[in-house]
């Protein structure tokens, strides 16, 4: 049994299926209607796995007003199987493709006028779980749907480096860029561009695009290219998948996955103690929480990966104060904020300080995480600086300008689990430096007036991904502006040509070695600006049963479900 990581939801659910065995059970039938037959007739491996939230649609993309609920795309890679994804050591290997492209096998080529091309070669024998061949042709069609803005999907912001996808013949898919892009391999993965089926799909779209996001295949009727099929789906109760007798890589060891939606910690822990759930998927636990849930489970373990860091944007559009726009203040408020103190309290020593967004277990962080400035906790160079911007400290403790003006802050939270664990005490670090500042826990009915919450006034704290290229995200041209309607990822509004330059430089050197050299720029860039202050890294807490077999995982997707067993 491989040394236990923390495993995907895809991989938790998978997982519960192998943990659950029952006797005499009847097999389920297959996506073709043959029964599926288990390892033995008198034992069908059964699992049953907790998610806490409530998915409309198996596509993770397509949930379009549930996007961001816990598990949905690990959920997704358990049914939908994709030409490549991550292995256990974070690296792209294929799927229901036979070859990853890259430079080195030919199948990624840089062409001299700066476009570049990349082209899947798609397995003998993949087919899609009702027996309809899996061909190229799916594939651009799943592009088209995807780059067709009259649906309200998310786009990947890959798209906007594709040209055009076409199908060379039936198994031979290529797309060419319009410029490098350092992610085009993972152009057909779940988190791009996972498979849609033409076959089923076509007719709707080409007739009736308002009706087609409530079509009965994104539920009940979903059919897919993965490893489990859909064999009943219960909106806001659970999910029932069987094993998949035609993926292409091989049957699933475990025959049936139960998945149900369980929106209330307490009562999850419940069921995890009780023996009813043995997996969960997608996050939900606090660290606290998931510490004590590990102290009173012997029977199972508590698997974390840092996959986000918590981070406090600062307004460099109209802040208020005017002093917000100034990197020596920001400068200052780190060395107040005593972020070794925040991640042992607030994450129990599980997560390090961040002091950049890169996850430190991926490859880029060993390369460029550590050629940056760092702010270790110092009031008194945190006093400093301000005496050096002219702000002198009154009797009430409090720093004041020339005017006399008091100093004052907002500090604005939009009601992620752990940043309103954290609002409170970086508030009073600041206070406690002089800076007396307000936090404030955005209300649910605020966080959909886009301009209310772009436009705040002094700085906004933030759980965000810790992928490499999420980089992107703080693009100046991403800006939220009134000409735009306040849509964009650049959350500080910080737009500065030196730093886009940066972004888009990375995102088109292809090679490693040059590539981490511009990243390695890029992050000492936001660490002496802080247009980005980290604190600390956010892991994703999970369960699964020690009776866990054959699970090769990493932070985000599943690679070998089929193989996934249980020690009975």
């Amino acid at each position: 049994m491989r040394g236990l990581r923390r495993p995907s939801i895809v991989c938790l659910v998978a997982v519960l299926g192998a943990l659950g065995c029952t006797q005499g059970a009847s097999p389920a039938a297959s996506p073709g209607g043959s029964p599926a037959q288990p390892a033995s007739p008198l034992q069908v491996k059964r699992v049953t796995a907790a998610m806490m939230g409530q998915p409309s649609s198996f596509i993770a993309r397509m949930n379009t007003t549930q996007i961001t609920i816990p598990g949905v795309g690990d959920l997704e890679q358990l049914v939908n199987a994709c030409l490549s994804e991550l292995n256990g050591e974070t690296k792209l290997q294929p799927q229901l493709a036979e070859a990853v492209p890259s430079l080195d096998n030919g199948l990624w080529q840089l062409l001299p006028d700066g476009r570049m091309t990349t082209t899947w070669k798609i397995r003998s024998g993949a087919q899609w779980q009702d027996g309809a061949p899996f061909t190229a042709d799916d594939l651009v069609f799943t592009a088209t749907v995807d780059q067709d803005k009259s649906l309200p999907v998310v786009r990947p912001a890959g798209y906007a480096w594709v040209e055009k996808v076409e199908a060379l013949d039936p198994s031979t898919v290529m797309v060419t860029w319009n410029r490098p892009y350092v992610d085009a391999d993972t152009m057909f993965t779940n988190t791009f561009a996972s498979p849609l089926p033409k076959h089923l799909l076509e007719d709707a779209y080409n007739t009736d695009k308002q009706g087609y996001l409530t079509l009965p295949y994104w539920g009940q009727a979903f059919v897919g290219t993965g490893p489990f099929a859909v064999r009943e789906f219960l909106p806001g109760t659970s999910i029932t998948l069987q094993a998949n007798d035609r993926y292409v890589l091989g049957r699933p060891k475990i025959d049936e996955i139960q998945i149900h939606f369980v929106l209330d910690l307490d009562s999850l822990v419940t069921d995890i103690l009780a023996g009813s759930t043995e997996l969960t998927i997608g996050r939900g636990f606090t660290t606290d929480r998931g510490i004590e849930l590990r102290d009173r489970w012997p029977e199972g373990q508590m698997l974390t990966n840092p996959k986000s860091w918590v981070a406090i944007y600062p307004q460099f559009i109209n802040p208020s104060p005017s002093i917000v726009d100034t990197v020596q203040f920001r400068q200052a408020l780190m060395y107040a904020t005593d972020r070794e103190q925040l991640a042992q309290t607030l994450q129990r020593g599980l997560s390090p300080v961040a002091n950049t967004y890169l996850s430190p277990t991926s490859a880029e962080y060993q390369e460029a995480g550590n050629d940056v400035v760092t702010y270790p906790y110092d009031p008194r160079k945190a006093a400093s600086l301000l005496d050096d911007l002219g702000y002198t400290r009154g009797a009430d403790g409090a720093y004041r300008d020339s005017t006399g003006e008091r100093l004052s802050l907002e500090l604005r939270s939009n009601g992620e689990p752990i940043t309103e664990r954290a609002i409170i005490p970086v508030a009073d670090f600041w206070t406690s430096a002089g800076i007396p500042t307000d936090p404030v826990l955005v209300p649910p009915q605020r966080i959909v007036d886009r301009e209310y919450v772009a436009t705040f006034p002094s700085f906004r704290m933030m759980r965000q991904p810790d992928r490499p290229t999420q980089i992107s995200r703080a693009h100046g041209s991403l800006t939220p502006l009134p000409e735009n309607g306040y849509v964009g990822t650049n959350y500080s509004r910080y737009m500065n040509p030196e730093f886009d330059g940066l972004i888009d430089r990375y995102l088109s050197t292809i090679p490693w070695t040059d590539r981490m050299q511009v990243l390695r720029q890029a992050m000492r860039h936001i660490s002496e600006q802080l247009n980005m202050m980290g604190l600390f890294y956010d892991p994703d807490v999970e369960f699964a049963s020690n009776r866990l077999l054959n699970v090769g995982i990493n932070d985000t997707e599943v690679w070998n479900v089929h193989l996934w067993d249980v020690q009975l």
